[in-house]
């Protein structure tokens, strides 16, 4: 038994560690106090109108006046002109949601009367004015089955302070008689309409517009991005973070990503309404991606060489460093093919993002017949680093190579000197294939970014084993309908 126990032990220790390693996330979106403020003010001037739309019933009834009898009242046809909502904020509730408290509302809405009084009939209208409204709303943040986040409303409360209302007509004087019994309707039905309004505000706008988060973002036809939820949102004191997956795939063939995340804690930076934290894992996860779907293949030609760079692609160049070339493949164009024989992994530090790839070399001869006679192949390893930046949602980037250094892995045309042939690979690098790896990069990777956000006044911070971005956000409403 004492070995069974142990086993057990051991595959919950297992299982544990297993999950916590699957909850890190690769990519973090935080939302600070500005963030929401901002938010929260496009979410009022919503909610303003909602509440201007309510529909309200007629509201009938009787009532006895001392030395006239019974009198019956009927108010119909009630019209809200405005609601108003000067004064309101949001706040972070720690492990609960957010909580939205709206102080001072007011609303103004007319209506018709009539009454009955023995013989005495009369009918006419009146103004009312709903003072000193105070809501408290909590919404609750989660996410679906399918890693898009959640927001409801788990409670809802309206008081009313005042409620004052004028009658004109024949016998208003006697609708005045027995203002605080209509009131008193009055207020009872406004606090539970203005509460069913909050929840289908959230239901019908708020809701919807937070599905818009991509949970899945389509880069181009090789790879996506995974940015679903890896558990519901976290709400601190100081900010709201949504923990993201932060993964790239392969759209022919999705498999495992090989390593895990690690954990990724943000500073407590506050400057900015929004920051995201992409980790060493989210970058070389794409890095996998395109590896595992054959993107990391270069073929070079002379036909791919731009007009501007004085270099032929052919044996005669490459015989002054390899005499024998020119006896056995003469004046013959040639093919160089670059591809990386694993996934080149970067690292992400205080200094910046870098990388140190490898990359074999496999040159051939183009003969007549345009088959391909190999060559020899050699491997390239150097230190490239990245400049980061953001542009329309989108992170781009760019590569600068450093030194780059050349060895021989197999020779199919016998012996030569390596380092003889370090300026023409220079020539290959830098003219060939880095910029096409740029022109790449600056079309960038789209950010798990909501409809109709643009962000501005951007910062870009590196940290150890993550990339840190921040940004203020601005909201571009649908135009009417």
């Amino acid at each position: 038994m004492g070995a069974q126990s142990l086993a057990v032990a051991c595959g919950a220790l297992a299982l544990c560690l297993a999950l916590t390693t699957a909850a890190n996330p690769g990519f973090v979106v935080r939302i600070t106090q500005a963030g929401l403020d901002y938010a929260h003010q496009h979410g009022i001037t919503v909610l303003e109108k909602e509440l201007a739309e309510l529909t309200l019933p007629d509201i009938s009834g009787n009532f006895r006046i001392w030395h006239v009898g019974k009198v019956q009242y009927e108010i119909s046809r009630l019209s809200l002109h405005s609601f108003h909502l000067p004064y309101s904020r949001i706040s972070l509730v720690p492990g609960v949601g957010l909580q939205v408290s709206i102080s001072n509302a007011f609303a103004e809405l007319d209506g018709n009367w009539r009454v009955k009084m023995h013989f005495i009939r009369d009918h006419g209208s009146f103004d009312l004015r709903v003072e000193n409204v105070y809501i408290k709303i909590h919404l609750r943040l989660g996410s679906s089955t399918s890693g898009k986040p959640t927001i409801d409303t788990s409670s809802c409360s309206t008081r009313i302070s005042n409620v004052r209302v004028h009658f004109s007509g024949k016998f208003g004087w006697l609708y005045n008689l027995f203002h605080k019994a209509v009131e008193s309707r009055f207020r009872k039905i406004l606090e539970s309409k203005v509460c069913e309004s909050v929840a289908k505000s959230v239901r019908s706008e708020l809701q919807p517009y937070a599905q818009t988060l991509p949970v899945t973002a389509k880069i181009d036809a090789m790879a996506g991005i995974d940015y679903s939820l890896v558990a519901p949102p976290t709400v601190t004191a100081q900010s709201l973070d949504v923990d993201l997956k932060g993964e790239f795939f392969s759209l022919a063939h999705r498999s495992a990503v090989p390593f895990p995340p690690l954990a990724l804690a943000l500073p407590p930076d506050h400057d900015r309404m929004v920051y995201f934290g992409a980790s060493s894992y989210f970058f070389n996860t794409a890095s996998f991606a395109y590896h595992a779907a054959g993107a990391l293949v270069f073929e070079i030609t002379n036909s791919v060489i731009p007009k501007g760079v004085e270099f032929q692609l052919n044996t005669s160049t490459f015989s002054a460093f390899i005499p024998q070339l020119e006896n056995m493949y003469p004046h013959m164009e040639m093919k160089v093919r670059l591809s990386a024989p694993s996934a080149p992994f970067l690292t992400i530090g205080p200094d910046g993002l870098s990388l140190k790839p490898v990359v074999d070399i496999q040159t051939y001869a183009i003969l007549p017949n345009s088959t391909l006679a190999p060559l020899f192949l050699l491997s390239l390893t150097g230190n490239v680093s990245a400049v980061i930046d953001v542009k329309s949602g989108h992170i781009v980037g760019s590569l600068k190579v450093g030194r780059l250094k050349l060895s021989l892995k197999h020779s199919d045309v016998g012996t030569f000197q390596v380092r003889m042939l370090q300026s023409i690979m220079n020539v290959l690098a830098s003219n060939i294939l880095l910029p096409r790896l740029n022109e790449r990069l600056a079309e960038g990777f789209p950010l798990p970014l909501p409809d109709r956000i643009q962000l501005s006044n951007i910062l870009v911070g590196f940290h150890q084993n993550f990339l840190l971005l921040g940004a203020d956000v601005q909201y571009h409403p649908q135009g009417p309908r």
